[in-house]
């Protein structure tokens, strides 16, 4: 599911409703429960060694599950070591700076894990389907996107993005099930509905970002997101995947320990 750099993407290759190997939500549950588990240590190390700063950024259709991923993948994790920043509208000072500013700010420091709900890609994918900005300049994004994820990577930020991959009839489904449930009528917005109309064109924007801003510093991952278990799974197990492989270590105490003497 990893996006291979310098391949061309197609969605309709990728199975929105694949569950690779579990053929069940509860044959899933004890491994993402072992997961969480171990995010959470792995979380412990990162804040200690306060050497690396983890960016996980999350883009999907509407309902694709963005807040519901962060919710249950991030449940284990200690929230003050977690910062989430949802990238809405830019705002008149936001517009006035060039579209990576509010961004930059927003990365999170070392030691920290940040997760963006949306993000800079919004740049070449709603700013491209609704002509908010001419073609000449939302192409020449793309790299400096690539350049910007670089700049990341080589100060000691991991990025990993996820495409949360849903079809068309399972967002319908969502929309519906947020109509039949008074609780969730705050969720519900007509620009949603209005959206789906654009489906396609948005897929072929979220095929070029993936095509074209999926490199080895800052890879993209196609995440099967109609099963919303199977989802939290991928991610979870990617984010673990990523932090086992820096080897962190707790550093050692700052004072000659065997000299302490607590009366």
């Amino acid at each position: 599911m990893r996006v291979k750099p310098g391949s061309k993407v197609s969605l309709k290759k990728y199975d929105a409703n694949d569950t690779g190997p579990y053929a069940s939500q509860q044959q899933a549950e004890k491994p993402l429960l072992k997961l969480l588990d171990e995010l959470a240590r792995l979380q412990n190390l990162l804040y200690a060694q306060n050497k690396h700063g983890l960016l996980i950024i999350l883009q999907g259709m509407d309902t694709s599950g963005k807040d519901g991923t962060i919710r249950h993948v991030m449940s284990s994790v200690s929230p003050l070591g977690v910062e989430v920043k949802a990238f809405k509208v830019p705002t008149e000072e936001e517009l006035a700076h060039d579209f990576l500013w509010r961004v930059h700010k927003a990365v999170p420091r070392h030691g920290f894990i940040g997760i963006f709900n949306r993000s800079h890609y919004e740049d070449v994918l709603v700013v491209r389907v609704h002509d908010l900005a001419p073609r000449k300049v939302w192409k020449t994004r793309y790299d400096q996107i690539n350049s910007f994820e670089r700049i990341l990577t080589k100060n000691g930020v991991i990025i990993l993005k996820f495409f949360l991959h849903i079809s068309k009839s399972e967002q319908r489904e969502r929309l519906k099930q947020r109509l039949a449930d008074p609780t969730r009528y705050w969720k519900f917005s007509l620009s949603d509905v209005e959206e789906r109309q654009y489906w396609s064109i948005y897929r072929k924007a979220y095929e070029d970002a993936l095509s074209k801003c999926s490199t080895k510093w800052a890879p993209w991952h196609i995440v099967p997101a109609n099963q919303k278990w199977y989802r939290n799974l991928v991610v979870a197990e990617t984010i673990v995947k990523t932090l086992q492989e820096l080897k962190m270590e707790y550093p050692p105490p700052s004072v000659d320990l065997s000299k302490v003497v607590i009366e």
